[in-house]
């Protein structure tokens, strides 16, 4: 199923609308604040009485809300504008006089009714500095306590000049319904005196915000939101109210479509004229609903056109056709092209962008804003409007470029309704015409509108195998007849054809989703999921994964911090684990310093180490489970867990003192994590690699001689070149070399504890200086008699100058201890005599020891 998440939103406004700042938001002419375009982009606004328009229904805005939530469309908020309005109340000036102190003050005694229509009458004197304040002016009144949102300050009681003032006459601005505050607010004198403002004005209308994701074109339309409140049985879908209008005269505006453009960039383009318009207000009803979801009304031709784009998700653009010279051309710019919005801006066309242009040159952004040279004014006498289809792609790449946003860009990158281009520009002639006057024109335009119809299936028991949900196959059928689907239920399936006004469904888990919020997500019970096999589960994680797991576990419980780093390093650093010839180079490095992929994850580690010397930790263990990249191609990596140890291995105290960590720490942890993982290390060798100290490192192999692990000091060098200071030992364990990917990890074996008591003998051999003690353990670990041996462990060295003396040049004493564990019974002095000296011969045989 799509993912139901929303997408980042600006910080919405507070408040019943926008603030009226001046900057140009839609291609069809809205004037909002920047913040509001962002906002307006990002989520729907519409009112309870703007709904009821497309659906009968008697529902609460509470219980809509909800619906709307459980739908997938969630909710953001739920205002009632007329809660910020409850305190303003129509009253009446009695008389009006001027101030004694001050010349453009006037002294206004009210008549206020607190309890509303023909209740009891009240008296208030207020201090007014309007213009228009005059004796039987009816007005505004808020009493002493109201907030006032324009100013955002609390009325209180004082004096003005030395005149008592208990409230105010309020203007527009300061109720935030427009920015005119050159005088109070001037009503009819048949308004009810005491009356709520807000009923007056009809601002008692709430406001839902939704939240739409964007999979979901069709509910940027109130229509198309109506529609799943049908489905959810909220109300029912009133039908559309189609009225053809019949061309009087031939459009003075041809229009025309590269045939380059043809048939994805732009599929067709349609206009028509209306001349002997008069652009003066638009009609109330649509200004208060503009106002109500954040939109300024500019002029009838504008307010139109924003209008239908938000009650049917259909962008419109209007011309001012006495400006358009010969007819409209869509196109690719060149590139260099320059174009002055509606918005102020001045934007430059690149080649490929698409643009709308008339003799004199590029006239509209295609699909998101037009030119200022043809916008419509006050003084428009002949219109065009437009009703065009874009590509979503290439709309989004040019408003992505030019930096510009706007409704319409918003809606054309998602996916209109192409069906209803003929339909919604059909719609705002009409309201043209009623609001303006004129005549209309025929239809002008170029292209075709897409055949989109297509059709999907859904099998009928998918539902509850990807939701949980039971669904009946009848219910499914009918939630998506509700929604505007027309499907056909077949034995097992249902066959779907999709709307077109539904460009995201594009299969059987699209339908699922469907059905689903509409059937109630909310509702869904939890249910264990079934089990498909019988008896045990097979394992998940394959053998590699079980490894790194445990690899991480065991040097996360050695005391070891997790380091998760970038798998890139600089070349200078990198340099030091691999030939400069063997460096993998990125062709667009994040950074200079992050330049090659790393050989290694020590480089990484190291790099860390040193920004945390620097920050004041010089004690560190780290460590980071991942890849290193031994070339540039796929498989050419190993999976590695590598572990850092830099400073003193215990912090000073009064207890015990702390001492410098060294290679035996890392050998430790080393064999460690090899247990862990279930491999077995036969042999120890100091072959390390050169980022290795030469003399205090070694590696791990396995029985067919592979390398499994490696341990060391770092090679003072790479300290010096990663600007460490101090000791600094690491590992390395190979995770999935051939040699380990077969291996299991074992479970450890039950404790058995031996009956028979266990014997120690010890051996102190005279050796070549050069000897290991390794070689040693190991000469005698080759016994015939090792099945008994339990443990073989050296104890005592005695080498030097004092040695030498007692023992020759260049010879040393070593002494170790063999514990032998006997198996049915007790050794014998026989038994033990012999296994003594079997020990002796293979020493001797191997290093050349002899026997102290």
């Amino acid at each position: 199923m799509r993912c139901m998440s929303r997408r980042n939103r600006c910080v919405r406004q507070g408040g019943v609308r926008a603030d009226l700042g001046r900057s140009f938001s839609l291609a069809t002419g809205a004037v909002l604040s920047r913040s509001n375009l962002q906002e307006r982009a990002a989520e729907m606004k519409f009112t309870l009485s703007w709904l009821k328009d497309h659906l009968e229904t008697d529902a609460s805005a509470d219980e809509i809300a909800e619906a709307l939530t459980d739908s997938g469309l969630e909710l953001e908020s739920l205002t009632n504008p007329a809660d910020e309005f409850a305190a303003f109340t129509i009253c009446r000036v009695v008389e009006a006089g001027k101030h004694p102190n001050a010349d453009r003050l006037q002294v206004c005694m009210l008549e206020t009714f607190p309890d509303g229509p023909g209740g009891r009458a009240e008296r208030v004197q207020v201090v007014c500095g309007a213009p228009n304040a005059r004796t039987g002016l009816v007005g505004v009144f808020a009493p002493v306590g109201t907030h006032i949102p324009g100013t955002g300050v609390d009325l209180a009681s004082g004096e003005i000049r030395g005149v008592v003032s208990n409230g105010m006459l309020c203007s527009e601005r300061e109720l935030m319904i427009s920015d005119d505050h050159e005088g109070i607010i001037d009503l009819p004198e048949d308004a009810e005196l005491g009356a709520k403002f807000a009923d007056y004005r009809g601002l008692n209308d709430p406001v839902f915000d939704i939240a739409v994701t964007p999979n979901r074109p069709d509910a940027l339309g109130v229509r198309g939101v109506a529609l799943d409140l049908e489905a959810r049985g909220i109300g029912k879908l009133k039908p559309p109210q189609v009225r053809g209008i019949k061309g009087v005269f031939q459009s003075g505006i041809k229009v025309a479509i590269d045939e380059e453009l043809k048939p994805k960039a732009c599929p067709a383009f349609f206009g028509r004229m209306v001349r002997g318009v008069r652009n003066g207000s638009s009609p109330a009803w649509i200004r208060r609903r503009l106002e109500a979801v954040g939109l300024r009304p500019i002029s009838a031709l504008v307010d139109i056109t924003n209008y239908v784009m938000l009650d049917r998700n259909r962008p419109l653009h209007a011309f001012d056709a006495g400006k358009v010279v010969g007819g409209l051309r869509v196109h690719f710019a060149k590139g260099g092209e320059k174009l002055v919005a509606l918005d102020g801006g001045t934007y430059e066309f690149e080649n490929g962008m698409i643009a709308i242009s008339d003799d004199r040159g590029i006239e509209s952004i295609a699909g998101i804003m037009g030119g200022e040279s043809t916008g419509c004014t006050d003084e428009t006498v002949d219109v065009f409007v437009e009703s065009a289809l874009w590509d979503p792609v290439a709309t989004a790449k040019t408003g992505r470029k030019l930096n510009v946003e706007s409704d319409a860009r918003y809606r054309f990158e998602r996916g209109v309704d192409p069906a209803y281009a003929l339909e919604g520009l059909d719609l705002a002639i009409g309201m043209i015409l009623d609001c303006c006057g004129g005549e209309p024109s025929e239809f002008a335009g170029d292209g075709a509108i897409p055949d989109v119809s297509r059709q999907s299936s859904l099998r009928t028991g998918r539902l509850e195998s990807l939701t949980g949900m039971e669904v009946p196959a009848e219910r499914q059928v009918e939630i998506l007849e509700s929604l505007g689907f027309r499907p056909e239920l077949g034995k097992d399936r249902i066959v779907v054809s999709v709307p077109s006004w539904r460009p995201d469904i594009e299969g059987e888990a699209d339908l699922v989703e469907e059905v689903a919020r509409i059937a109630s997500l909310s509702k869904l019970k939890g249910a264990p999921l079934r089990r498909v096999d019988e008896g045990v589960v097979r394992p998940v994680l394959t053998p590699l994964q079980n490894r790194e797991r445990s690899a991480r576990r065991a040097i996360a419980s050695l005391g070891y911090n997790e380091c998760v780093t970038y798998s890139f390093v600089d070349d200078g650093l990198a340099q030091h684990f691999c030939g400069a010839d063997d460096l993998v180079m990125l062709e667009n490095p994040i950074s200079t310093a992050l330049n090659v992929m790393r050989p290694d994850l020590l480089p990484c580690l190291l790099a860390a180490a040193a920004r945390n010397q620097a920050h004041g930790c010089p004690d560190l263990a780290l460590f980071e489970v991942g890849p290193a990249f031994l070339g540039g191609q796929s498989g050419e990596e190993r999976l590695n867990a590598t572990g850092l140890l830099v400073g003193n291995s215990a912090a000073r105290g009064p207890h015990g003192r702390s001492r410098s960590v060294d290679l035996f720490d890392a050998k430790s942890d080393v064999e460690s994590v090899l247990s862990a993982i279930g491999v077995a290390a036969k042999t120890l060798t100091r072959d390390a690699a050169p980022y290795w100290h030469p003399g205090r490192s070694g590696r791990f192999r396995d029985a067919s001689g592979s390398v499994v692990a490696e341990f060391g000091e770092i090679n003072p060098r790479v300290l010096k070149a990663a600007k460490i200071k101090g000791a600094a030992i690491g590992f390395t364990v190979h995770l999935d070399g051939n040699e380990i990917a077969t291996g299991r990890n074992f479970a450890r074996s039950a404790l058995q504890l031996p009956e028979l008591q266990v014997v120690e003998r010890d051996f102190a051999f005279v050796l070549d200086e050069k000897v290991e003690a390794e070689e040693v353990l190991r000469a005698a670990e080759l016994s015939k008699f090792s099945e008994y041996f339990e443990k073989v462990s050296v104890f005592d060295e005695f080498s030097g100058p004092k040695a030498e003396e007692q023992f020759g040049k260049g010879k040393k004493s070593l002494a170790f201890s063999v514990r032998l564990q006997p198996k049915e019974r007790s050794f014998k002095v026989e038994q033990l005599e012999e296994i003594c000296a079997d020990v002796v011969k293979k020493v001797s045989d191997r290093v050349g020891g002899q026997l102290r």
